[in-house]
């Protein structure tokens, strides 16, 4: 069997001095029947390695329900990468950021106020150990000495630039190799003095992450790592966007140069990302620093593959800079390829938010949050009767904090809504009898001292300064919305200018064969959308993404169906499909 290890100068294959040349591929964010196709695509791009983050959350929604099937099997993944002939990096975490929701920790386990979440707290440190061994049965008989792909494995994620508690990173190295993990161990943290010395330890071999200033960046990072090769285990080739910015994106030929300069140093490389991918569903993060920025659906970030896999001009820029320090393969991924593109309509049906709410708890003096009821993200729908004489001429209703959005509705009827980007507690009600508020979970900040915050509506609820109580609560069934949704009579075809939510729509759409395609969202407010019962993701009219992806594995050849449940208000009652995807406004 073939060895990996770290030398004075190298990391040495087999003994004799190898170079990584890596691409950051999450698979947790890559319909699992792609995976192939992404990672040959690597290959061909002229790179040696794939690394992925492994997302605990993805894995163990639930306490005690693990499951590393479908999407989150982390095994089949592996071994893909060793049938094209790739080695693989894994980093477990347990704290992995990636703009993930949470930064990949489990709700139910920042739930818990009683722990110190990334510290040797016993009782964290226990869960942490158990996650982790579960995913190095995984990974252990896959290394690269059992004839697997694995060379490396990553203790923790940036750890300089949260804490400094080396106790905790001996207990997770300590886990490790009881796990039976034996390749080389590594950390990553930003090139700044400070965080490489409180991120990394004796016996881990600590990289860099970083896009730019390539002989600044390596010279800090070989002041705190000695010996052995220099690798920068995150090259920032993009950057992520948020509802409300602008697409970012890099210039190919910059990137090109960066990575060059890297490259002529000696350094070892893994690109972040190769190939971005989807947050689909509700797995997005979010960032706070001073506001709140919630991460967009597409995770392009401006990558070498696109969001639908397609090699782009930093693809090319990229393999010719690759080629002149290692061999690339002759052959090359196919040019992209515009999608079908057509228009359907839209039709309404009679299908309710409340047809797929599910009572969660008993009666209470506040709306309980999302983490009090165990519940990851979506939406949730709370109630009160009030009293006449609570709201006789209407009044002004304020919230503590709105985590992160809520339509807010009296006697059935919507009156307004309360945004947390915008800032937004309080709005001017009319007088009724019954108040509702929906409120969405817009997706959990994955850095920083946030990450585990309550959400939903915290501190409570009060009508021109009185408390609001008895409330009752549901979930929104996300699921049974599509599939009642599909199942649901529609009318026909209609007119109308603009449809205000919630409101659940359906078109039907034919395919001669399964294909990837961009589902235009432009006219329509905010909401989520559903292909044959695929959760793309959310949408927003807030921008800059304009277009959703759809998987060519979530459709079908014939008939298709697609969901939307709009929470605002539409005013293009149609879906189109675009040629090709449509980000938004690029920063200049």
């Amino acid at each position: 069997m073939s060895t990996f290890t770290i030398g004075e100068t190298d990391f040495l294959l087999d003994g004799h001095p190898h170079r990584i040349l890596s691409g950051a591929l999450h698979y947790f964010r890559v319909h699992p029947d792609d995976w192939a196709d992404r990672i040959r695509k690597a290959r061909l791009l002229g790179l040696n390695t794939i690394e992925t983050y492994v997302a605990w959350n993805a894995h163990e929604p639930v306490r005690g329900e693990w499951n590393a099937t479908g999407g989150n099997d982390l095994g089949r993944f592996l071994d893909l990468v060793a049938a094209e002939g790739m080695h693989a990096i894994v980093r477990p975490g347990p704290y992995i950021c990636a703009e993930w929701h949470n930064g990949g920790l489990p709700v139910w386990l920042t739930a818990d106020d009683e722990l110190c979440l990334r510290t040797s707290d016993p009782r964290y440190v226990a869960e942490v150990t158990a996650y982790l061994r579960r995913v190095y049965d995984i990974v252990r008989p896959r290394q690269l000495d059992q004839g697997g792909p694995v060379i490396l494995v990553q203790i923790e994620n940036e750890y300089g630039a949260y804490g400094s508690d080396s106790r905790y990173l001996e207990l997770l190295m300590d886990s490790t190799r009881d796990a039976g993990i034996t390749v080389p161990l590594t950390t990553v943290d930003q090139p700044e003095p400070g965080m490489l010395r409180d991120g990394s330890l004796p016996g881990l071999h600590a990289t860099g992450s970083f896009g730019s200033h390539v002989g600044e960046r390596l010279a800090t990072l070989r002041e705190h790592q000695r010996t052995g090769p220099l690798m920068c285990s995150e090259f920032w080739d993009g950057w992520f966007d948020w509802w409300g910015g602008l697409h970012h994106t890099t210039s190919a030929a910059d990137s090109a140069r960066e990575l060059d300069a890297l490259l002529a140093a000696g350094a070892s490389v893994n690109l972040y990302m190769v190939h971005g991918g989807t947050n689909a569903g509700l797995t997005n993060g979010a960032n706070h620093k001073g506001r709140y920025l919630p991460i967009t659906t597409s995770y392009d970030y401006d990558a070498p593959l696109d969001e639908a896999g397609d090699p782009t001009e930093k693809y090319w820029a990229f393999r010719d800079v690759i080629a002149r320090y290692a061999p690339v393969p002759d052959e090359v991924p196919a040019p992209a390829t515009e999608r079908p593109a057509f228009t359907v309509p839209l039709t309404p049906t009679a299908v309710t938010v409340s047809d797929a709410a599910v009572p969660v708890g008993a009666v209470t003096d506040e709306p309980p949050t999302f983490d009090e009821l165990g519940i990851p993200s979506g939406l949730l729908l709370h109630s009160a009767v009030l009293r006449r004489a609570d709201l006789p001429g209407g009044g002004t209703l304020a919230v503590g904090e709105v985590r992160d959005h809520a339509w807010v509705s009296v006697d059935g009827m919507r009156v307004g809504e309360l945004s947390r980007i915008r800032g937004e507690r309080a709005l001017a009600v009319p007088a009724g009898e019954r108040i509702e508020l929906l409120v969405e979970e817009q997706g959990r900040v994955n850095y920083g001292p946030r990450i585990g915050e309550r959400k939903g509506l915290v501190d409570g609820v009060r009508l021109d300064g009185a408390a609001v109580t008895g409330w009752t609560t549901a979930r929104i069934d996300l699921a049974a919305f599509a599939d009642l949704v599909s199942a649901a009579p529609t009318a026909d075809p209609v007119r109308e200018a603009s449809f205000s939510g919630p409101v659940g729509l359906r078109a039907e759409f034919a395919l001669d064969a399964a294909s990837d395609l961009f589902l235009d969202t432009d006219g329509w407010g905010k909401g989520f959308a559903f292909v044959n019962g695929f959760l793309l993701g959310r949408y927003w009219s807030n921008g800059p993404q304009r277009t959703l992806f759809v998987p060519r594995p979530a459709t079908r050849p014939g008939t298709n169906t697609l969901v939307v449940l709009e929470l605002s208000s539409m005013t293009a009652p149609r879906a189109r499909f675009l040629p090709c995807a449509h980000l938004g406004p690029h920063e200049e």
